[in-house]
């Protein structure tokens, strides 16, 4: 089963002013993040802004980056959604329409124990063929929920298509146990930008990075100074990709994301109420900043 590895790109979703998506931006986008070298693609997480999309919406998007990008990088869809049914519908739509997997995240805002959390990812794996890779999802400062390790090895062990986690918290204790599931074997890709060359010294297999949208350059090349065991140029390029994460605020405002994106020529669309864009005198800032940033 593929896995996710390097910098997999948490892709922002395209709207036009009314709200709808633009699926013809959402092909360029993919266009452009497959031209920078990423290694994979996972639109419709948190930072394609998934709660604000209906469940048509959310296949026509993946049918649109699935057929895209054709097998040149791995693509996971991302089908954590608000109801199991729902969850399990989206799921199963990516595997028919040719993704390489799913994430799903864990149940968010109403509050989950240990069992309803371990019996919706058994249930949701459980749905799709046991060679069609999944991967848990844990942000908990979003979600509102915890996924522990235990409750994680149970459903590794209960699925063996959910082949590894995304953890987008910034603790290295609860992620080296994340590392221990089946006997090492587990795949962790770590959810913040930040801390990206520090996981893969852990034995992470990267990072699925929402600044790499718009920025994938640096991210590309912390991975491979890094596997050219390079550690002084990867430490000096994850300083520089830090500096992007601040400048773009590390995702806590998609709009930042986008603007930035269409500073680079690459036209993302506007955010979709309630969020707002970017005022003009806001762009200006943002391009002053970036314009201060190393280049590539």
């Amino acid at each position: 089963m593929k896995r996710l590895y390097g910098v997999t790109t948490a892709m922002v979703t395209p709207f036009d002013k009314d709200g709808q998506v633009n699926l013809d931006k959402v092909q360029q986008l993919t266009e452009f993040l497959i031209g920078k070298g990423v290694h994979g693609l996972f639109p419709l997480g948190t930072t394609g802004e998934m709660v604000r999309l209906s469940v048509a919406e959310r296949k026509s998007v993946a049918e649109t980056v699935v057929r895209t990008a054709s097998g040149r990088v791995t693509v996971f869809i991302h089908a954590g959604a608000a109801t199991l049914e729902d969850t399990v519908e989206l799921a199963q739509h990516a595997h028919a329409v040719g993704a390489d997997g799913v994430g799903v995240v864990t149940p968010f805002f109403l509050g989950a124990n240990d069992l309803e959390l371990e019996r919706y990812y058994v249930t949701v794996a459980s749905a799709l063929p046991d060679d069609f890779p999944v991967y848990l999802y844990n942000i908990p400062q979003c979600a509102s929920n915890d996924l522990k390790t235990e409750v994680a090895e149970r459903v590794q062990a209960a699925c063996k298509n959910v082949v590894g986690i995304k953890y987008s918290y910034p603790d290295f204790l609860r992620t080296n146990e994340y590392l221990s599931i089946n006997g090492g074997e587990f795949s962790v890709m770590q959810g913040a930008d930040r801390l990206f060359l520090p996981a893969l010294a852990m034995g992470c297999d990267g990072v699925i990075s929402g600044v790499s949208c718009v920025y994938p350059e640096p991210f590309v090349a912390v991975y491979n100074a890094y596997l050219e065991k390079d550690l002084d140029k990867a430490r000096e390029l994850q300083r520089i990709a830090i500096q992007y994460c601040e400048v773009l605020r590390s995702g806590a405002n998609m709009s930042y994301f986008k603007e930035a994106l269409k500073l680079r020529g690459i036209d993302a669309g506007f955010m979709k109420a309630p969020q707002l864009d970017l005022t003009e005198a806001e762009v200006r800032e943002l391009e002053r900043k970036l314009s201060l940033l190393p280049t590539f």
